[in-house]
């Protein structure tokens, strides 16, 4: 076996390497430990799901691999320093999901803003009418200049909003800024002027709780929140505060830890804390993309290795492999990071 799958691509793209390579597709085994030990053991690459770490150990039992790949991002579930040391390559499709995740964001602002409608969504046919707000002439707080908020940016401006900005990787001078059209300014005065606070920060150990009672002191009363970061952002604590005091109207988030929210959290009972389980980078599009790239990625890998030719996987449609950038009339093949 050459491939081992315990994560499925897109039929296309897995009967692309199968022409090329032994694959074994086994999704079960990422819940079985014995079973995915005795199966890694032969495999020269592997494709895992998010709840599969890679440790030393899980290398212990992989004295064949030559990559590891993953189609989604983040690297808190891999110990890169070993992959390194053992000269296993670490391969994530890091942006096939920049434009699902935009237009999560971009649903869930409308969404708050217009409430009645998730109302309808739940079968409600009879619910009070609510008045909703516009997109249109709201200030909207861009925190966190990942990937995706370029392309959110660009969404945002089309529907009339302001955007407002902080990153606190990234000096206001920065000429990213104004390529993006987003006003940087300090976090005080962000929470204070904006009507609606998107968050999707490169998530670091360091910024755990960063999102305090001191910071969310500044809101401007009935804002609303998006986020598609790491729930470890937020102090729960104060994030409950602000939920229940109006500071904050309502949160949609997106992707939040195991326990976030769990019986005994102060955010438990809050009826206008909204958590979905990941459903950002979930589109058909988003996986085609990762898919493709995962399995060329692979292949480039293992046919380098043997000293073959590499053979191009075919070109995903222009629409589904372009990232839009800063520039809304540029248009750039993704950048991956390769490690």
């Amino acid at each position: 076996m050459d491939i081992l799958l315990l994560e499925r691509l897109v039929p296309e793209a897995l009967a692309w390497l199968e022409a090329r390579h032994s694959v074994e597709c086994l999704p079960e085994l990422a819940t079985d430990t014995g079973a995915m030990r005795k199966a890694v053991y032969k495999a020269q690459a592997v494709v895992l799901p998010r709840k599969v770490v890679v440790t030393s150990e899980f290398l212990d039992f992989a004295p064949l691999l030559r990559a590891v790949a993953r189609m989604h991002v983040g690297t808190d579930n891999t110990d890169l320093e070993a992959c390194r040391e053992r000269k296993v390559r670490v391969i994530q499709a890091t942006t096939a999901n920049v434009r699902s995740n935009a237009e999560y964001l971009l649903a869930s602002l409308l969404l708050l803003f217009r409430r009645g409608i998730g109302s309808s969504l739940i079968g409600d046919r009879h619910a009070d009418i609510r008045l909703g707000r516009e997109l249109n002439g709201s200030v909207i707080g861009i925190f966190g200049l990942a990937p995706t908020a370029h392309t959110l940016a660009i969404m945002l401006h089309a529907l009339g909003a302001k955007l407002v900005g902080y990153d606190p990787a990234i000096h206001h001078t920065a000429p990213i800024w104004s390529r993006l059209k987003i006003q940087p300014v300090g976090l005080p005065e962000l929470m204070a002027t904006a009507d609606a606070v998107s968050v999707q920060v490169m998530y670091a150990s360091r910024y755990e709780g960063f999102i305090n009672d001191k910071l969310l002191a500044h809101c401007k009363p009935g804002q609303m929140w998006v986020g598609i970061s790491r729930s470890q952002l937020f102090d729960a604590q104060a994030l409950a505060r602000a939920l229940t005091d109006g500071r904050i109207e309502a949160c949609l988030l997106d992707g939040a830890e195991s326990g976030f929210a769990s019986r005994g959290s102060p955010l438990h009972e809050l009826t206008n804390l909204f958590l979905t389980p990941r459903l950002g980078s979930h589109t058909r599009e988003a996986r085609l993309r990762a898919s493709w790239y995962v399995a060329h990625r692979i292949h480039e890998t293992l046919a380098t290795l043997r000293g073959a030719a590499v053979d191009n996987a075919p070109s995903v449609p222009m629409e589904l492999d372009a990232t839009t950038t800063g520039d809304p009339g540029r248009r750039e093949s993704p950048q991956f990071i390769i490690r």
